[in-house]
């Protein structure tokens, strides 16, 4: 009996050579499978180039072994956009068994492809490794429901949980090896914001440093007055042209214009101002935070803002991952915002729970 799960991992393994460089599309990835042996891979590498089923499959055109089976990631797709329906594609092929990691998050969509695979009279299974798969596109999910972008709080923190530095100090509360690891996940982002604040004090660059050839994310500025240093890199370096300035507008207001540009996700760097802002109206999906070995005391917190009346009105964390990176601590975690008498998970997760009837129909 085929190990399922096995050959998924390898499918997520090519999956994610794809992201950051395919956004508004998912990462998606595909291996093919003969006699128990991996005979073929492929991935989506970006927007608009063929998507992962065609890359696995095209080594094999009109002649997949009969015993082949085809493990893809995310339920292949059933309509034409910017390039052929993959589902087309694959019953051409001659596949005869397909195994899928996640359904299509898009409610019109779910559930279609597999549907129009079975009704070719290809065999499908559903339901292997479907959380890390669907994990693997949070972001993509997100906005493909609401049309808003996922958004990732992102801040290097003392202990105490202060940004505190001396006036025009610009040493880093954060260690190389952090930096390092913060330019990696910016890679990953359609979208990198901070506050006008952020910008006269740090004249920051936003830029991608780590991730050859990754495309760099938009570079969005509020400021309530307008009133920015017109010499400061993000107006003046060889990507101004991917700079936003939004003058008096509201974070949540922001958030809607970037997702009808087709940004997908957005992460946050601050300052504390955004960051509270963003923390007061449930806006943040994700927190990336480094912990520096460090107590500094001090006006200056990560999250400033109003912040939650009470206690059980504060933001939970759930399902932390911890890295130690240098000397600093990592913490990646979805939130938990309380709403009435209940606890939910970031609108992403809610959103998802709707496909549990479909998930399961698909399942038989």
């Amino acid at each position: 009996m085929a190990d399922h799960s096995l050959f998924m991992q390898a499918a997520l393994r090519e999956a994610s050579k794809g992201r950051g460089y395919t956004s508004p599309n998912p990462a998606v990835g595909a291996v093919l499978v003969a006699n128990g042996k991996i005979v073929a891979t492929g991935y989506h590498e970006r927007a608009g180039a063929p998507h992962a089923e065609v890359e696995c499959l095209k080594s094999h055109s009109g002649s997949v072994p009969a015993d082949a089976t085809l493990y893809v990631t995310l339920e292949p797709c059933s309509t034409i956009g910017r390039t052929p329906a993959c589902t087309e594609a694959i019953i051409r092929s001659g596949v005869r068994n397909v195994v899928v990691g996640a359904t299509d998050p898009n409610p019109p969509h779910r559930g279609r492809g597999i549907r129009l695979l079975r009704a070719a009279g290809l065999t499908v299974h559903t339901g292997i490794l479907t959380e890390e798969c669907t994990a693997l596109n949070e972001a993509f999910n997100y906005w493909v429901q609401t049309k808003r972008p996922f958004v990732i709080a992102k801040c290097g923190m003392t202990l105490d949980g202060r940004l505190t530095r001396a006036p025009r100090e610009k040493q880093w509360i954060t260690s190389v090896a952090a930096r390092r690891h913060a330019n990696l996940l910016r890679a990953q982002v359609d979208a990198i914001l901070i506050g006008a604040g952020t910008l006269r004090l740090d004249n920051p660059r936003l830029t991608i440093r780590s991730a050859r050839g990754a495309p760099q994310p938009w570079r969005v500025v509020l400021s309530r007055s307008g009133r920015v240093p017109e010499n400061a890199h993000l107006f003046s370096d060889k990507f101004a042209h991917r700079t936003l300035l939004f003058r008096d507008h509201g974070l949540a207001d922001v958030l809607k214009s970037l997702g009808e540009r087709e940004v997908t996700s957005v992460l946050i760097e601050g300052g504390g101002n955004v960051l509270g802002q963003a923390l007061d109206q449930k806006l943040i999906h994700r927190v990336h935070i480094y912990f520096a070995p460090l107590m500094s005391g001090g006006p200056v917190v990560a999250f400033s803002g109003k912040g939650a009346s009470n206690t059980s009105d504060g933001v939970r964390l759930c399902d932390p991952q911890y890295e130690q990176i240098g000397r600093d601590i990592f913490l990646s975690a979805k939130t938990l915002y309380r709403h009435g008498s209940s606890e939910q998970h970031g609108e992403t997760y809610r959103l998802e729970s709707g496909s549990m009837d479909t998930q399961q129909e698909l399942n038989k």
